[in-house]
Formats: C-alpha cells, sequence, structure tokens
C-alpha cells in the first residue's frame, strides 16, 4: 500500500499536457498525467494513443513490473498474449500479469487506452518469439 506521507497530491488538466512522442514506441504517442510525479516513481500512468500504422506492432517483449492494467478508451487493438490472440475494445480492461510475454500487432486509427503500471521506470524486455503473429489491418 502506497504511504500517504510519501506522495502528493496531483491534478492535471488535459489541456495542460500535450501529447508527445518519444515515448517507448515511435508510432504512439504520449500524454503524462503527472502520477510518477506525484508518488516518487511508484506508479505511472500515461495516455497513449496511435500515431502511425501498425506495421510491425510492439514486437514480442515483457515488462518488469509489479502491476500493469490497460483501459482501452478508444478503438480496439489485437494482442497475444503468450498464444492467444486477444482483441481488446473500448471499455476494456486488461490485467497483464507480471512477466506476461506479449505482443501488440493491431489497432484502429483511432485507438487511444490509459495505461497504469507500477513501477514507473518498469523495463520492457524482448522475448524469443512465442508463436506466429497476425498480419495488421491496413489504414484506409
Amino acid at each position: 500500500m502506497l504511504d500517504r506521507t510519501k506522495t502528493e497530491f496531483s491534478h492535471i488538466k488535459t489541456e495542460d499536457v500535450a501529447w508527445k512522442g518519444g515515448g517507448l514506441r515511435d508510432f504512439f504517442l504520449y500524454r503524462d498525467l503527472g502520477i510518477a510525479g506525484a508518488t516518487h516513481g511508484k506508479v505511472i500512468a500515461h495516455l497513449v494513443k496511435a500515431n502511425m500504422a501498425p506495421e510491425t506492432g510492439t514486437g514480442w517483449h515483457r515488462h518488469e513490473a509489479e502491476f500493469q492494467i490497460v483501459i482501452m478508451t478508444k478503438g480496439w487493438a489485437r494482442f497475444m498474449y503468450e498464444d492467444k490472440e486477444t482483441l481488446v475494445q473500448a471499455g476494456d480492461v486488461v490485467h497483464q500479469r507480471p512477466g506476461i510475454r506479449h505482443y501488440l500487432f493491431d489497432y484502429s486509427p483511432d485507438m487511444e487506452y490509459l495505461e497504469i503500471v507500477s513501477p514507473a521506470d518498469f523495463k520492457s524486455v524482448d522475448v524469443d518469439p512465442v508463436c506466429d503473429v497476425p498480419a495488421p489491418t491496413p489504414w484506409k
């Protein structure tokens, strides 16, 4: 549990935080929600949205994290979680257990999701392919 004396109040207004590139994936844009600063690195929360059509996707990887959820707010994305294809649509919530091997390989042009991860400086580690991955859907 978070120690209230080691976190700070935070209130981020959407209009005060710009979408930025330079995050984990160059084909996405990110909007930092100020949670990493408020929790002194215990948790990160950011919005992620599609910036370019999927070509190669994220590749097979896992995260070194204690906790991670993805809340799809707009559009859809298709993931491989281990050897299971999973369609995640607006309104869906995914808890990615620690260390699960996955691959985001397809998403809609309007895809946007909220991601919450602990710790804030989690690592993404490439892993050997688990199985074949379907081709992405071309954008029109």
